[in-house]
């Protein structure tokens, strides 16, 4: 047991050899995340040596067994020695964790854990019968937990162990992932491998990789995840599959990341043997407690239900011309004894002649405020289309007062390049989250954290891949989410800067060039995909397609979108078009309606402007519209010089990773400038302004390289 830290010469040399042998680089496949504990430089190692002597985690339970292994393998991996773990604090240097309940050392330091509640946690650093400590204290053994992860990411990131004094608990309740995968094994919008749960295997067979997934969720705070797709097949609540289920609770458990399912509406059809599945019917409401009765049985700790009702051909409550609120009570009614929650999407639209599909779960919702359950979160994109590369918040964020929301985010870069763009996506959620609402400041994280639940939910980019989300840069998108769903005033640099030094390298200047790129992307990507505003101009969500008719509803139309014509382009939702702006509260509505005042990346959004309208560059539309593509293609390949300055700094094989993925990168993006600017300029009629690189071929060719099944190509095209 080491009582006293003296660094002698074999333990130096031990480091030092350890620090050459990290610097040179070795192959790496990304399967640790951010949780690589490789060995710090030889100086900070033994700075913290002299801090952590000994790792006590008194107490038995399967989280605190689960600190204790973290502990006891980051501190060693860090340090490149053995630390002990001991059952007391004997000496200088010990790090305690625990609650009141499994150390009396803890309850007697009065620490403010009243405050904290259930997964808070303090770090302080103390003195205990006369020795130097650190203690990591909370209310639970979970709060413990999310205690050690940040510990371990002080010492991962350097930040100095003297005089802590850190409280810390999650400004939002519900923190979960939506997994979008089919019981098939298939993702929707992933094209790198397929579900992380392979369901023909389970029960009896638990992949190592479900603990593993569970502790990284952990280690930034996320505390559910919802197992199906929201298209959601009615057989994952049968017996056998909610066996299976209960096998993946028992894995994340110890981690405290609760299992949810996607439930289909019609199940009590499916699967069930009933002739209806309407709400208000008493038959189908006692089928329903009869089933959430069956899963707690099974899984005492089951997070609840999320449903997508009566959108994109789901079954829902209008089926039988109930409201949504009918249909999410009665579930939540099921649920409710065994505190369960409900989580509604409201993601739904129907296509009407002469509707704007971004005022449509608006129309859909707003007159049910105040309706919903106690036990019911209503879920809701951050814009009002669908996860656009930039879109204005949702107006439903300041349309229901009396109605638990939280924010559907989406880490899955669905419209964002997939697992081959580094788009950095932190950005995007920070300007949505601290959206002003209602022109007086009250942001999204206000409203959504007003709530009794409050809660967050990304849709996961993790798959099957070894490196858990096919590019090494999407790792830091689940990075980010689960940071700011721990707090949403995080910025975007601090995460970005966190995650390089845990996940890539610690050489300063490596970490200042790479955080430079991150921050940068996601501008660059609205640049060369869709800038000023414009959305959906997509033909299968990942090419540009903005000449895409002829589907089976206009609104899946990129024409229905950006209404170009020759006088200028843009969907007009004022007053005299649309009107989707009266969602909106008063002096948010006035600032976005008024085209001097609207922010320019958001202006075809809400305007259709003339082609040389002068914007407050001093260029016309058309103009900065191009020098926007160029822009953003520019990006790319500059960031690509940029990364070949990293050779040899970044392990080799994630070196060579993004290299060839930033060199798609480019090819993507030169396709996205030149395939919409030569089908834009035939409604401009206006040449490429200088600075713009002339596309390699005819728009015919840019069209004949894009196939989406039963569309059709806008007439001008041809």
């Amino acid at each position: 047991m080491i009582k006293k830290v003296r660094i002698g010469v074999g333990i130096r040399i031990f480091l030092g050899s350890l620090f050459l042998a990290s610097a040179k680089g070795y192959a790496e496949d990304g399967y640790r995340l951010w949780l690589r504990y490789e060995p710090l430089p030889k100086e900070a190692a033994e700075k913290y040596l002299r801090k952590v002597t000994s790792v006590v985690v008194p107490g038995q339970s399967g989280t605190l067994e689960a600190v204790k292994k973290e502990l006891r393998d980051g501190v060693s991996g860090l340090f490149g020695i053995d630390i002990p773990l001991t059952d007391t604090v004997k000496g200088d240097g010990a790090v305690l964790v625990g609650t009141p309940k499994t150390s009396p050392q803890i309850a007697q330091l009065e620490l403010p854990l009243a405050a904290l509640g259930k997964e808070g946690y303090c770090i302080r650093s103390v003195r205990l019968q006369g020795c130097a400590a650190t203690v990591v204290a909370a209310n639970t053994d979970l709060g413990a937990l999310y205690g050690a992860f940040h510990l371990l990411r002080l010492l991962q990131t350097g930040v100095s162990l003297e005089a802590l004094q850190i409280d810390e608990k999650p400004r939002l309740h519900v923190r979960m992932l939506n997994h979008w995968y089919y019981l098939g094994g298939g993702i929707d919008w992933d094209n790198d491998g397929y579900a992380l749960w392979d369901w023909k295997r389970l029960p009896e067979k638990v992949d190592a990789r479900l603990r593993d997934y569970a502790r990284a969720n952990a280690s930034i705070g996320i505390n559910g995840t919802v197992l199906n797709n929201v298209n959601a097949d009615a057989e994952i609540l049968t017996a056998g599959y909610l066996r299976k289920v209960a096998a993946i609770a028992d894995a994340f458990r110890p981690y405290g990341v609760k299992v949810h399912l996607s439930a289909r509406f019609s199940a009590p059809i499916d699967i069930g043997g009933l002739k209806t599945a309407d709400p208000l019917d008493p038959q189908v409401a006692k089928w329903w407690r009869t089933k959430a009765d069956e899963i707690y049985a099974l899984i005492p700790d089951f997070g609840g239900f999320l449903v997508k009702a009566n959108s994109e051909g789901q079954p829902g409550p209008r089926t039988y011309h109930r409201s949504h609120a009918e249909g999410a009570n009665m579930l939540a009614a099921a649920l409710a004894p065994h505190h369960g929650i409900v989580v509604w999407r409201a993601f739904v639209y129907d296509y009407k002649p002469e509707y704007d599909r971004a005022a449509a779960a608006y129309d859909e919702f707003r007159p049910l405020d105040g309706a919903f359950s106690s036990n019911v979160l209503v879920q809701v994109k951050n814009g009002p289309v669908d996860f656009q590369p930039r879109e204005p918040f949702h107006p439903l964020f300041g349309a229901m007062p009396k109605t638990q929301l939280i924010p559907e985010l989406q880490i899955l870069q669905e419209y964002m390049g997939r697992s081959t763009h580094l788009v950095y996506l932190a950005p995007m959620w920070r300007e949505f989250l601290l959206a002003d609402t209602d022109g007086q400041g009250t942001t999204v994280a206000n409203v959504c954290e007003a709530s009794a639940i409050s809660g967050i939910a990304g849709v996961s980019n993790v798959s099957s891949v070894r490196s858990w989300t096919g590019h090494p840069f999407s790792q830091a998108n689940w990075y980010a989410f689960g940071r700011l769903a721990w707090n949403p005033e995080t910025t975007s640099e601090d995460i970005a800067r966190e995650w390089i030094r845990m996940t890539l390298t610690r050489e300063s200047a490596a970490v200042d060039t790479i955080a430079r790129i991150m921050l940068e992307s996601r501008e660059a990507a609205v640049d060369y995909m869709m800038p000023l505003g414009l959305h959906h101009i997509v033909g299968n969500h990942y090419d540009p397609a903005p000449w895409r008719v002829g589907d089976s509803r206009p609104d899946w139309w990129a024409t229905y979108y950006h209404k170009a014509d020759e006088k200028g382009i843009g969907f007009d939702r004022t007053k005299t078009g649309s009107n989707a702006l009266a969602c909106y509260h008063s002096k948010v509505r006035d600032r976005f309606a008024d085209i001097t005042t609207c922010p320019e990346n958001l202006l075809l959004w809400f305007h259709h402007v003339p082609w040389d309208q002068r914007l407050i560059s001093g260029r016309t539309l058309w103009e900065e519209m191009a020098l926007h593509y160029q822009r953003g293609v520019d990006w790319v390949r500059n960031t690509r010089r940029q990364w070949s300055t990293l050779q040899g700094v970044v392990d080799s094989e994630r070196y060579a990773l993004v290299a060839k993925k930033l060199a798609m990168q480019e090819d993507h993006a030169k396709f996205w400038k030149n395939a919409c600017l030569l089908y834009f300029q035939v409604y401009s009629k206006r040449p490429l302004p200088d600075g713009v690189e002339k596309p390699d071929l005819t728009l015919p060719e840019y069209i004949g390289k894009i196939k989406v099944p039963g569309t059709t190509v806008d007439p001008r095209c041809q």
